[in-house]
Order: structure tokens, then C-alpha cells, then sequence
């Protein structure tokens, strides 16, 4: 594991809680007592084979109409207020229509919930997921992608694009040279392309690539299909 990450003062990590991945909080910082900050690092009860079955059998439920809505009641709310242990990790696109919690039928505290355009593992997003697996231990990452992705669409023609809209476009390309000119649908070939190769630059951090060699976290790739509902996973 890395060192210097290993000297990272994790009460502090901890106090930011979700602040740490979204806009810095204002004025003084609390810190957690010390209960607070050892229950927030106990890892989900959950194997990551359990892990895994509990989102796609959610998914099922999903695609099924038949939706459970856990863990939305007051007493999840309460329960969650000092500590979060989520049992899956997920780096999805930001595109409206691909909400982990609610394709999966999850709730409150169940998923940490990565998104951004093409589900791309840019450095921010890498840390994001260290975080989730390193600190909160989840023993499930699953890259998701999803069927006529618009960033992936963008990539596969590759043209001028107004604003920073295009950023996200030089993290996909190398996905995309892997199946050129292969048969089929170029965008579909390329959806499938991305998760494999998102999930490739994940395994370059020491610690998950850590975590997962020692059984302790399993990284899987999927996607969405837009017309469906169904999660498949990708080899």
C-alpha cells in the first residue's frame, strides 16, 4: 500500500465524511469522537460474492416491478448519522437515467454512488473509490456503463465540442481504438470497451488493486440497458 496514503491523518478524512467528495465545508472543522470515527470504518458484513448477488438481485426486482424501497425510513435516516457502511462501490455515468440506488432497488447508506460522464477514472474519481473501498472497506466495485452513452457516442465521433463539455472525451479514446473497426455497432462495441478499460486504470491504484488481491474487494464490470432496465456484467 502506499505510504504516504498510509500517514494520511483519517480522523480528519472521516470528519469531512461525504464534504470530502463534494464542495468544502464551511467554517471550523468538528472532529468526530473517537466512537464515531471507529464505527465509520467498519466494513460491510457483506462478502464481496454476497455484495455483488445483492445489487443484481436487486436489479431483478427492478426490471421486475416489483420494488422493495429498502432502507428509506426515518429510522435508516437516524441510523446513518454518525456512520456510513456501504456494501458496494459504484462509478456510473452521470446520465439521468442511470441512478445506481434506484436500478439496483437500494436505499439509504447502501451504495457509494461515483458519477460522472462516461464513467471515466479520472484522478479525482480514482480517489473517490479509494476512499470507498480503503477507508469504508466495500467489497464490491462495479463500473457501470450504459447502452447509446452520450460521452461514449461523443468519443466514438470525436468532434468539437462548445465548453468544457468535451473533457471527458480524451479518457474514453483509448477504449475506443481497442475495438475500431470491429463488427457491429461501433458506440455498443465502445460502451462495453469502456467499462474494461475504466476498470483497467482502476487496478492501477495500489490500493484497490491491493484490496482485491487479497479477497477482500471484487471488481466487476456491467452495463445498463436503457430499454430493458437489466444489468448485465461485462467480462
Amino acid at each position: 500500500m502506499d505510504q504516504q496514503f498510509r500517514n494520511i491523518d483519517r480522523r480528519r478524512v472521516l470528519a469531512l465524511g461525504g464534504g470530502l467528495l463534494g464542495l468544502a465545508a464551511l467554517g471550523p472543522t468538528v472532529w468526530p469522537t473517537k466512537s464515531a470515527a471507529a464505527a465509520s470504518l467498519v466494513p460491510s458484513s457483506l462478502s464481496p460474492e454476497q455484495a455483488l448477488k445483492r445489487l443484481l438481485d436487486g436489479n431483478q426486482r427492478f426490471t421486475g416491478h416489483h420494488l422493495e424501497h429498502p432502507d428509506q425510513s426515518e429510522e435508516r435516516v437516524l441510523e446513518l448519522t454518525q456512520s456510513q457502511h456501504p456494501f458496494a462501490t459504484v462509478l456510473s455515468c452521470a446520465d439521468s437515467r442511470v441512478t445506481a440506488e434506484i436500478i439496483f432497488d437500494q436505499g439509504l447508506g447502501d451504495i457509494f454512488d461515483v458519477r460522472v460522464a462516461g464513467n471515466i477514472a479520472t484522478p479525482e474519481v480514482v480517489g473517490s473509490i479509494e476512499y470507498a473501498v480503503e477507508l469504508l472497506g466495500t467489497p464490491l466495485l462495479m463500473v457501470l456503463g450504459h447502452e447509446r452513452c452520450g460521452a461514449v457516442t461523443a468519443a466514438v465521433e470525436n468532434g468539437p465540442l462548445p465548453g468544457q463539455i468535451g473533457t471527458f472525451v480524451d479518457a474514453i479514446l483509448p477504449a475506443i481504438a481497442q475495438v475500431k473497426g470491429q463488427p457491429g455497432d461501433a458506440v455498443d462495441n465502445a460502451v462495453s470497451a469502456n467499462v474494461r478499460y475504466q476498470m483497467e486504470q482502476l487496478m492501477r491504484s495500489p490500493l484497490v488493486r491491493d484490496r482485491q488481491r487479497s479477497g477482500q474487494l471484487q471488481v466487476v464490470g456491467a452495463r445498463y440497458d436503457l430499454d430493458s432496465g437489466l444489468v448485465t456484467l461485462v467480462t
